[in-house]
């Protein structure tokens, strides 16, 4: 029985687990898709809810505990200015998980987790930028 057993060790270590998460979290963010392992997708979805409702708060408190959290400042910025403004009026349940099937190479159980209320032109938007802007350089 697993009584008393908070959360999924992923079989990583702590150190390695949170930075995952911070990556992960910061990468949902950027993009608000992301494909990855469906129990990784459970264990982002009570970090990265609690991170929505600290946009949604929007004091300085609240900025400096998700900059503690996530990686860069752009997924910061991101999360209190875009973000929480689109979700101040949503109690909760701001990311869904939906199954995609199983991995072709070890048969790993694969979700794709998005907001809910997402923008579809966020994702991949600053890899197109990144391509635009090395194009007109090397002109």
């Amino acid at each position: 029985m697993r009584h008393a057993r908070g959360y999924r060790r992923l079989n990583r270590t702590h150190e390695h687990r949170k930075a995952l998460f911070s990556n992960m979290a910061g990468s949902l963010i950027e993009h608000e898709q992301i494909k990855t392992t469906l129990p990784k997708a459970k264990e982002l979805r009570p970090i990265i809810e609690k991170m929505i409702t600290l946009a949604k708060r929007g004091d300085l408190h609240a900025r400096r505990q998700a900059a503690a959290r996530l990686k860069e400042d752009q997924y910061v910025a991101k999360l209190f200015d875009v973000l929480g403004p689109r979700y101040a009026e949503r109690k909760g349940g701001y990311v869904r998980i939906m199954k995609a099937g199983f991995r072709y190479g070890d048969m790993a159980p694969m979700a794709i987790i998005e907001f809910v209320d997402r923008d579809v032109d966020a994702k991949g938007a600053a890899d197109k930028a990144r391509v635009a802007a090395e194009e007109a350089a090397e002109d």
